[in-house]
């Protein structure tokens, strides 16, 4: 059977029409809801390419969102503070679905029997670690949900902090005697590994600490390889983001306005179509370097992010 993780680095990068066409529409159909309803629909196209970008590379995108929107000076309703930067993670989220759509439609195959012995095993064991690595931050999510966005959403030396430490750490896994890799394929990771990973993503729940980046970390700590690393943190992303976009939409369902579905779903979309490239890139970045670029980047960001505070730039 082919390695799965080969498999998930091999998945084409580029659109087949029919789904170019619909992104198309999107695009122009959330610009048609946005431009009239609000003067900053621009800013939300600029958060989208940002949320695009960031939601796969190991550098926090919630913590670039949050800092880009106060650059930007981007207002939101005060109801919808935090909503925007969790709302448009959706656009990820398909664009994951997307890259992966044969993958996910074997699995799914496997999962229900279809396929031999041996696929139908590596399916099921893969999707079980999936659910071990989901629950933990899940759970804490869930119950530090409202304290989370009202403390810590917002703070710049909270995002510049986790992206120092966050930075700091990867420098010294690349740097230090490496730790034996156990494992070199999604299927085969263990529940003990899914665990390493999803104990180690409760951290992404801190604003700057990067989602992409705890579970890879924690992927590594737990003997994986970085590609397999990297793509398990991009499988776990559909459960994990799926769920915390959904969980506060519906929270936040009934404070919604009319007048901010455009701006929501303009920046889901571009964060959609800037989101699967990224993917694809990530995916043959790591296949050939390693994460020293990234730490050295997120320490650089969170030193110009307190500085940044530090002159009253950011609130």
């Amino acid at each position: 059977m082919q390695n799965q993780t080969a498999a998930a680095t091999s998945a084409p990068t580029r659109l087949p029409m029919p789904l170019i066409i619909i992104a198309a529409v999107a695009l122009v159909g959330s610009l048609a809801l946005a431009i009239p309803s609000n003067p900053e629909w621009w800013k939300a196209i600029v958060l989208g390419v940002v949320q695009g970008i960031t939601e796969w590379l190991p550098i926090s995108s919630t913590g670039h969102l949050l800092i880009s929107s106060s650059l930007l000076k981007f207002q939101v309703s005060e109801h919808l503070k935090g909503t925007f930067e969790i709302f448009i993670q959706l656009g990820t989220v398909v664009s994951v679905l997307v890259f992966y759509f044969s993958n996910l439609l074997g699995e799914a195959r496997a999962l229900i029997g279809q396929g031999s012995r041996e696929q139908v095993a590596g399916a099921r064991r893969f999707w079980i670690a999936v659910l071990i690595a989901f629950l933990p931050a899940a759970v804490i999510g869930l119950l530090l949900r409202k304290w989370i966005k009202e403390v810590l959403f917002g703070t710049p030396q909270v995002i510049a902090g986790a992206l120092i430490v966050g930075g700091i750490i990867f420098l010294l896994i690349e740097w230090l005697p490496k730790r034996p890799t156990r494992t070199s394929d999604l299927e085969h990771v263990t529940p003990l590994q899914a665990l390493g990973v999803g104990v180690a993503q409760i951290c992404s729940l801190i604003p700057g600490v990067s989602r992409s980046g705890s579970s890879i970390v924690g992927g590594l700590l737990s003997g994986l390889d970085r590609t397999t690393a990297t793509a398990f943190s991009f499988y776990l992303s559909i459960p994990v983001l799926g769920a915390a976009t959904l969980v506060d939409l519906l929270g936040s369902l009934d404070k919604i306005q009319p007048s901010d579905w455009g701006m929501l779903l303009l920046g889901a979309v571009v964060a959609m179509i800037v989101g699967y490239v990224t993917i694809g890139w990530l995916l043959r970045y790591v296949a050939r370097h390693n994460f020293v670029a990234f730490g050295i980047y997120r320490i650089v960001a969170g030193l110009l992010i307190l500085g940044l505070a530090a002159l009253g730039v950011l609130g």
